[in-house]
């Protein structure tokens, strides 16, 4: 049996990472700004063979975001400058593969930013112009395939790709070409470093941030030990060292990890392992993999509450999984929840979407790329590339397409805060500041928003 740590010390180094035993407190729904901290003493609730995680928010995830002043589209004064060529966007998101159900959620985000920005007039006199491709996932070359088509017809900035993995593949191809390549999902640390000449941006954050509130959280709810069962690529490894190691300096140890490849169909190995070394959490850093790693950690005694899940596998399992399979498991997802008015207007161009992973980031990426060509009145993609950070932060606060490019028209300096949350680019195109979801899952497989959790990058 693996021998125990004792609760004090353990609350001590929660404590001292500025986290304590329950973790952030929840930030108020859609509000900016640091959350203030709590405490609660679940630190020897893993020593009695349970897991208790710090109670959920009432208003996680609910009504609508904080009223701000907005333009209507009709009252957008006309841009002084009329481009050569419209703005044309692609997106390379998923509509096969690991991580198709990311898709709908991240393509109608794209969309409802495209209608809205054409109904305020588009940009530089034309309307915004946008095609989709998918992009497959690493077991195929679909991206590339995607990608030369985007670039033969001429786009500025592609939205895309969804998975770190995928991006690996193209976006030497993408920068090289004098595009910008824009994700709203990709969380890799390694393209905080990369050499991409200023034109690769994103608004999910890197996993450091990910990780640590994974991890933390965690430990909050009393574990102490963990295993994981994780995916051998970019997004699974970097998600893995950082979650490792917010648990470990929490006081946790880290038993066993077991990895898979990507197009692997068996996985009855790993779970064995992870399940034998008697972890009292078990964290699944996967794509749609989870849905048959789930029934097998069923199958061998494993909890739900004893499961945690990240953003590639934080989804709706209703069709997938027997109602309660999941019941009290949990997953983290970058991002705030999608508040209801965000809800309502996505269902405009999408009617039957039920996941909105990343669609606010994805909607901050179009409303960004947009207002940096206003602001170069340019829709060259290295001119683009040269305003982002600009519209990002140090100026006047606006939330959407209309009322930000209405203070560009009249000359005045913005600071685009969006869906997302608040969005603050460093010079390498990394958000600054980011929130991350916390959801746990309900009768029927699905996951409800629990609490958010704000963190700095810089």
């Amino acid at each position: 049996m693996i021998q125990r740590h004792q609760a004090a010390p353990r609350a001590a180094k929660l404590a001292a990472l500025g986290i304590g035993v329950a973790l952030l407190a929840t930030a108020c729904s859609g509000s900016s700004g640091t959350p203030s901290s709590s405490s609660s003493s679940s630190g020897s609730a893993a020593a009695s063979g349970t897991i208790s995680c710090p109670a959920p928010s009432a208003s996680a995830g609910a009504g609508s975001a904080s009223a701000a002043a907005t333009v209507a589209p009709g009252d957008v004064p006309k841009s002084s400058t009329t481009s050569p060529t419209p703005l044309k966007l692609g997106s390379l998101l998923p509509q096969t593969g690991a991580l198709a159900f990311l898709g709908p959620p991240e393509i109608a985000g794209v969309n409802l930013a495209v209608k809205q920005i054409n109904e305020a007039g588009g940009v530089l006199g034309h309307p915004v112009e946008i095609t989709h491709r998918d992009s497959g996932d690493t077991t195929t070359d679909i991206a590339t395939q995607s990608v030369t088509n985007l670039l033969g017809q001429g786009v500025s900035a592609i939205i895309g790709a969804a998975s770190s993995g995928v991006s690996k593949t193209v976006i030497n191809q993408i920068t090289g070409a004098g595009v910008v390549q824009f994700s709203p999902a990709n969380t890799s640390p390694d393209f905080s470093t990369w050499n991409a000449h200023g034109l690769y941006w994103r608004t999910a954050p890197s996993d450091v941030l990910q990780g640590r509130v994974l991890g933390n959280y965690m430990a909050s709810c009393g574990a102490q030990t963990l295993g994981m069962i994780v995916l051998n690529d970019a997004y699974g490894t970097g998600l893995r060292d950082n979650v490792q190691k917010a648990f470990e300096a929490a006081g946790g140890k880290v038993v066993d990890q077991e990895l898979f490849n990507e197009g692997d169909s068996q996985f009855s190995s790993q779970v064995d392992k992870v399940v034998a070394a008697k972890p009292d959490a078990i964290a699944v850093i996967s794509f749609d993999q989870a849905k048959q790693i789930i029934p097998l950690l069923t199958a061998k005694g494993v909890k739900p509450t004893q499961m945690f899940f990240v953003d590639g596998n934080t989804s709706d399992y209703s069709k997938d999984l027997k109602p309660g399979t999941l019941k009290g498991a949990q997953g983290t997802t970058p991002g705030t929840f999608a508040k209801d008015d965000f809800k309502k207007q996505l269902a405009t161009v999408d009617s039957g979407l039920k996941d909105y992973n990343y669609a606010g980031e994805s909607w901050d990426a179009v409303n960004l790329i947009a207002l940096a060509a206003e602001e170069a009145k340019s829709t060259k993609g290295t001119d683009i590339a040269a305003h982002l950070q600009d519209v990002s932060e140090g100026g006047q606060k606006c939330y959407d397409f209309a009322s930000c490019v209405t203070l560009l028209r009249q000359g005045k300096d913005i600071d685009y805060d969006g869906k997302s949350g608040p969005v603050s680019f460093a010079k390498n195109g990394d958000p600054q500041e980011a929130y991350i979801g916390i959801y746990q899952f309900d009768d029927n497989n699905k996951p409800q928003p629990v609490r958010e959790e704000f963190g700095k990058l810089s």
